[in-house]
């Protein structure tokens, strides 16, 4: 790997989080359309989107005589997945709960540690254990302290994890466009009968303060495509290791926007929720950096053959 390529991943994985940060400031600029009609006009622009790219690129056809069977499943669930993850984010904005939603993000790789070791029988290491069960502490402190259980921050992490999961037991299938092609697909039927709805019900924002409020509507569909996009770029050009350590950005970004920007109070019970949680991501990042450290040092008996090769 050439450190060119290094680089353009590197910058597009910091772009791609970065954008899902600062996601917030949209759906709050939304208002007065609710969680329900925005995560409708997401999901029809960027089906439109999508298919306009797939048209031009001539690669729709396909992409529908794939959709059946075992990978038709998937899709599905996978899709209705990010669906409830995308409501209940935009639901939080919109309720000025953002905090509880970053929360949410930071959880959501010890939620998909976790899932491997239920749903995929993987094998944990020591101090992936210990972030687990730092986790999981972070979650009964926060419902016994906070008076009720952090629902926002847990329907989060866990329709994210299986989101993710359900994507790793499809495996490579499907290149980032289609996939999330596919997954619209599946989510524009219930999201058309939706803007119908609200528009029968006389609910509907889209015409208010026209233009600047329907443009913002329709924009979804690009600013949910271009960081997928940038992600799966950064995915083939980085290490996994390099994209977990910048996740994170995204949920820190979240918090300074919802406090400093958003003007929302976090009391003493959510900070104290937040340092164990952070507590527990230190651990997997040590065990994260650790591993890829082993990985790519070589045996003792391997070292004397090896001869120096030319950066791909």
């Amino acid at each position: 790997m050439t450190p060119q390529r290094d680089a353009r991943g590197v910058l597009a994985a910091w772009f791609a989080y970065g954008i899902w940060g600062l996601f917030p400031l949209y759906f709050h600029a939304l208002r007065p359309a609710g969680a329900v009609e925005i995560l409708a006009h997401r999901v029809v622009w960027t089906f439109v989107l999508c298919v306009l790219v797939l048209l031009l690129r001539t690669e729709l056809v396909a992409l529908l005589r794939q959709l059946r069977g075992r990978l038709a499943l998937g899709v599905g669930i996978a899709a209705y997945l990010i669906g409830i993850n995308w409501f209940v984010y935009v639901y939080a904005v919109g309720t000025g709960r953002t905090n509880e939603a970053a929360l949410g993000y930071f959880l959501n790789p010890i939620v998909t540690v976790a899932l491997g070791v239920l749903v995929l029988g993987e094998r944990l290491r020591t101090l992936q254990w210990v972030a687990v069960g730092i986790g999981a502490l972070a979650a009964v402190y926060l419902t016994l302290a906070g008076g009720g259980l952090p629902w926002i921050s847990l329907v989060l992490a866990m329709s994210f994890g299986g989101y993710g999961l359900t994507k790793k037991k499809l495996g490579a299938t499907l290149p980032a466009l289609q996939s999330l092609s596919a997954e619209t697909i599946f989510l524009l039927p219930p999201a058309l009968g939706l803007v119908w709805w609200l528009t029968a019900q006389g609910d509907s924002t889209f015409t208010m303060d026209a233009p600047w409020h329907p443009v913002l509507l329709v924009s979804a569909g690009v600013i949910t495509a271009i960081p997928l996009l940038l992600f799966a770029e950064a995915a083939r050009r980085i290490p996994l290791v390099t994209i977990g350590l910048i996740q994170f950005i995204t949920p820190v970004i979240q918090l300074v926007v919802s406090v400093t920007l958003l003007g929302e109070h976090i009391d003493p019970v959510r900070w104290i929720g937040f340092g164990i949680v952070w507590v527990a991501l230190v651990c997997l990042t040590v065990d994260s950096l650790r591993t890829a450290r082993q990985r790519r040092r070589p045996a003792p008996d391997e070292c004397e053959s090896l001869e120096p090769v030319e950066p791909v």
